[in-house]
């Protein structure tokens, strides 16, 4: 498979159990933790092998926890490279509640990393033996990073003629205009941040991709529409590309699966609509899965057919 990195700047350790029952002012008895690494871009690795592709992860870690992450990743057997910090990785807490099915997510906000650390990790990027087909930048910023990271990030890109492909949100979503990149991920509500709109209705949501790739911000957008499936924009037309209904069990990861899911499927050689189809395929499978589990391949395989059975 050609190459594909992902950068991941503000990655995590995923704990996640379950309580009868969530109650304010209670001492609640959870199951066993699982412990299992996360953050944007490294779920996007660990998807892509569970999907069948290979891919490089770029990461700052430290600490007990980004300890417990390189573990945990070699044990899947993503391969990666990291830069050495001072703060400690951080932590996100996930509680099913088995009487409702509801799941609480608790998303701590990280070590602060300064500009040489951001720096540092954009260096790896110069010690590639391979020219990547894509580069994936992926996640939410911790604090003290550079707002504009994630342009820093298609500057590199750019420059080892890779496709940048970016899933972000808020301000660093925003600032993502220079260089174009070749394909954005937002579901409604970034969309709307990054037209300058109030919260788009769905009507509206291909006029308002179709103004950013005719501004030259992306060459694609991916409008994610969760259990709704995505909308694809590209300056040829717009596609709606429908999930097929399943039982949702959980969540997390499920964006970063179908991230995953549509740079497999283009790795594989597949048409930009079908790649999209792929993605939201192993979106869909994400959420079949207990906990933070990810997609698993048979399951996207097998809806990925289903979806193309409808067009």
């Amino acid at each position: 498979m050609a190459g594909v990195v992902t950068v991941t700047l503000n990655p995590s350790i995923d704990a996640s159990t379950q309580v009868s029952q969530v109650m304010a002012e209670h001492k609640m008895r959870c199951s066993a933790p699982s412990h299992e690494p996360g953050g944007g871009g490294i779920n996007v690795s660990r998807a892509i092998k569970k999907l069948g592709g290979e891919s490089l992860a770029f990461f700052p870690a430290g600490q007990h926890f980004g300890k417990l992450l390189k573990s945990l990743l070699q044990r899947e057997g993503v391969d990666f490279r990291h830069v050495e910090i001072a703060g400690q990785t951080r932590e996100n807490f996930i509680v099913r509640e088995e009487t409702s099915g509801r799941q609480f997510r608790f998303g701590l906000p990280g070590p602060a990393i300064g500009e040489d650390e951001c720096g540092a990790v954009l260096a790896l990027l110069d010690t590639l033996q391979f020219r990547p087909a894509y580069i994936v930048g992926s996640g939410s910023l911790p604090p003290g990073a550079p707002v504009d990271f994630y342009a820093l990030l298609g500057r590199k890109a750019s420059e080892l003629g890779a496709r940048y492909v970016v899933d972000t949100s808020g301000e660093a979503l925003c600032r993502i205009s220079e260089p174009p990149v070749y394909l954005i991920k937002p579901n409604r509500r970034e969309l709307s941040q990054l037209a300058r709109e109030d919260i788009l209705e769905e009507d509206d949501l291909a006029d308002a991709a179709r103004r950013l790739i005719g501004e030259g911000i992306s060459e694609i957008v991916v409008v994610s529409l969760g259990a709704g499936g995505a909308m694809l924009v590209t300056r040829e037309g717009c596609q709606r590309i429908h999930a097929p209904s399943v039982r949702t069990v959980s969540m997390v990861g499920a964006g970063d699966s179908m991230t995953a899911g549509i740079v497999v499927g283009l790795i594989r050689g597949l048409s930009i609509p079908e790649a999209v189809m792929f993605g939201v395929a192993a979106g869909t499978a994400a959420v079949v899965t207990p906990g933070t589990e990810l997609c698993r391949r048979e399951d996207a395989e097998r809806l990925y057919e289903k979806i193309r059975g409808q067009r």
